[in-house]
């Protein structure tokens, strides 16, 4: 098949939408869809097909799509759903199979750059894609859209990437992560290059430590098939953790262009200290939430969602290290977990403190390091700490006090429109126009796993087993331990 350049990814002019009656779809996909259409984001005459192993009708696949859109906190505009629902379409197909996308092909009758979305499992990637191709539907126009996680380990990655490369040129596989389509994350892109305020103090001269923390009060629950195959280290920190210490640490590209800025991410995880077996203990701890209370409910343990013992791990919390001139003696902190008090995605960047303080006894305890906090979830937001003289007199010196100067996005963009309501929908419009700067390449993944491998194998050779900690705490002591064993102490 013919290879297109960068150039040939027009826009496109039909959303194929594999899974359509998953949860990814009618929690996410197809609501992002509809709020594209209503804000005139989605191009007209771009026609949207759910195709899945259901024997459904398109007026029911269509009513299924409404009661997704009735879930969402904001009303359905009866002018808009008339417009977005004339643009469905549903095909009942086994997508693994030439044969099996013989109606999908009719349905595609006319389009000559189709967007394929997989919200399948993994393990459908390599055949979906096969027969893609034997099916004549993998147009030079066309364009592929993966989930992560795109293998196991580096091992099963390659293989997918390697089938992906047999039939779609490199350019034409967009490998999505949500996190790349939120607002803040972009901002963080925006902060370090658009002001000449941080890029001098953005080194190992300035900044102390890193702190990246992704929390979540649910559990596995019926998801455990999949968890107990992948835990928390796959699910979470392989993918959305490693972008955000990328999007932190990487060098400043030449330009916006897709491939200026995941050279400088791949040059990231490129940089990353490999774990040694030692390192399983010294700087990393495993954890299995227990029974317990999150958010005044009780919450079920890991085990007994599952119905037995296990030894997959729902929280971790570790210590990266970047053998660079930029990072060396950073230690970026990172820790993810089911089950935590509270939801919380932030990002902390700890600055040294002062070398001395002239401000007396008054002050003796006052004065704290300056720190950039990043909030993604659930409120965006960016507050940046400073010292600050106390009002009021006192004696033996100045009182100080920590300010936080903040970047609100929730308070600074109120307007209909002016921010996004789920992260896929930037993510999307980039598919559609095949901007693949927020997407993941496949050098990108495949280091990404490389080094998600050897703490894994680290792990392995340890024997480090998770460590109980009850539903609705931080974890296990060992993850405070860690931490501490360094001089630091996580954010509160």
């Amino acid at each position: 098949m013919p290879v297109p350049s960068k150039a040939d990814l027009s826009q496109a002019d039909a959303i194929v939408l594999f899974g359509a009656t998953g949860d990814l779809s009618h929690r996410m996909l197809l609501p992002s869809l509809y709020f594209l259409d209503a804000d005139g984001f989605l191009p007209a005459g771009v026609r949207i097909i759910g195709t899945a192993r259901a024997d459904l009708s398109r007026d029911a696949f269509a009513e299924t799509v409404r009661q997704a859109l009735d879930e969402q906190a904001e009303p359905v505009d009866a002018d808009v759903w008339a417009r977005f629902s004339a643009r469905l379409g549903y095909v009942h197909a086994d997508a693994t199979s030439a044969e099996g996308l013989a109606g999908l092909a009719a349905a595609l009758d006319g389009a000559s750059a189709p967007l394929f979305f997989l919200a399948i499992s993994p393990s459908l990637f390599i055949r979906v894609a096969r027969a893609l191709d034997a099916a004549g539907l993998a147009t030079p126009g066309s364009r592929i859209v993966l989930e992560k996680p795109i293998g196991r380990d580096l091992e099963t990655s390659r293989a997918i990437n390697a089938a992906l490369s047999g039939v779609f040129d490199e350019s034409q596989v967009f490998r999505i992560d949500h996190y790349l389509g939120k607002e803040t994350v972009q901002n963080l892109i925006a902060l370090r290059f658009a002001n000449t305020l941080f890029e001098p103090l953005w080194n190992s001269l300035s900044i102390d430590h890193v702190q990246i923390t992704v929390a979540e009060t649910e559990g596995v629950g019926a998801r455990w098939p999949y968890y107990d195959e992948y835990g928390a280290l796959r699910d979470m920190l392989q993918n959305h953790m490693l972008q955000l210490l990328c999007l932190v640490a990487m060098e400043p590209p030449a330009d916006m262009e897709p491939d200026s800025v995941r050279n400088e991410k791949v040059k990231v995880l490129r940089s990353l200290r490999r774990f040694r077996r030692a390192d399983a203990t010294e700087k990393s701890v495993r954890g299995q939430y227990t029974p317990g209370v999150v958010v005044g409910r009780e919450a079920a343990g890991y085990e007994s969602e599952r119905g037995g013992k296990s030894g997959t791990e729902t929280f971790v919390a570790l210590r990266a290290d970047i053998d660079n001139w930029r990072w060396a003696g950073v230690p970026f902190f990172l820790r993810t977990g089911k089950r935590m008090p509270e939801k919380r995605t932030q990002i902390v960047i700890q600055f040294k403190p002062v070398p001395h303080s002239i401000f007396g006894s008054a002050s003796l305890g006052d004065l704290e390091a300056n720190k950039l906090v990043i909030d993604l979830q659930p409120d965006e937001d960016i507050k940046l700490t400073l010292m600050n003289k106390a009002p009021g007199l006192t004696k033996g010196g100045m009182r100080l006090q920590s300010m936080p100067l903040s970047l609100s996005l929730l308070s600074t963009y109120e307007g209909p429109g002016s921010r996004r309501r789920i992260a896929y929908e930037r993510l999307l419009v980039d598919a559609l126009h095949g901007d693949a700067t927020l997407f993941v390449r496949r050098d990108e993944v495949e280091e990404a796993w490389r080094w998600v491998d050897g703490v894994a194998d680290a792990w392995t050779e340890a024997s480090l087993a998770p460590r109980p900690y009850a539903a609705g705490s931080w974890g296990p002591s060992g993850a405070f331990a860690l931490i501490e064993r360094f001089g630091r102490e996580w954010n509160s």
